[in-house]
């Protein structure tokens, strides 16, 4: 069933309301601290990794869901990108092994869902357009690692982690953040939203 959603005939697509950034922040802060728990059991996987370092973007997905979950629940220009930004800042400020190189990613990561987004006219929100959000950020965030942290690994090596990075995305953020958002609409959380009305809507 479409998810196509006709918020722009009501308001410009460009229009943020009070709502709209403060719910993109809340999110940011809540994924940041997931993003600070999420370290550890990272770190037990450390003795998997090691014996093929790519398979680690197997699990990289979990860092797109801000964008993710931010565009589909706030669906404005913008939104992918400032909850994935203020998830990466909370996630410096609370400690990372990434030290401030999370800032880049988060901006990355952002911009990845917002071109998926902004290729549909900010008109459409299903479940494809959240599975390419997740893909396409995950693409450019495996550009940024390839030289800012595995720099020595091979090319192939760096081409299979971008693969498995991509799956990751597509599973993990597209349709594990497609998920929530559906799931947080049925608690009526995001009544003030076009996905809660659609969730009404579906009865």
């Amino acid at each position: 069933m479409s998810t196509t959603v006709k918020t722009s005939t009501r308001r410009p697509v460009g229009s943020w309301r009070t709502v709209d950034t403060v719910t993109a922040a809340v999110l940011g802060v809540a994924f940041g601290v997931v993003f600070w728990g999420w370290h550890f059991a990272y770190s037990a996987l450390d003795p998997l990794f090691a014996l093929f370092p790519p398979v680690a973007g197997l699990v990289a997905g979990v860092w797109l869901l801000p964008a993710v979950i931010g565009a589909l629940v706030v669906r404005r220009p913008g939104a992918a990108l400032l909850t994935e930004v203020v998830a990466a800042s909370v996630e410096a400020l609370l400690g990372t092994q990434w030290s401030a190189g999370v800032l880049v990613s988060g901006v990355l990561q952002g911009l990845g869902v917002e071109i998926a987004v902004a290729l549909f006219l900010w008109r459409r929100w299903n479940l494809g357009v959240a599975v390419l959000g997740g893909v396409l950020a995950a693409c450019l965030e495996s550009v940024y690692e390839w030289s800012a942290y595995w720099a020595a690994w091979s090319f192939d090596w760096k081409l299979v982690y971008a693969g498995f990075f991509a799956v990751s995305g597509a599973v993990i953020a597209g349709l594990g953040g497609w998920a929530l958002v559906r799931a947080l609409a049925r608690t009526g959380a995001l009544s003030a939203f076009a996905a809660g009305h659609e969730h009404r809507s579906r009865g």
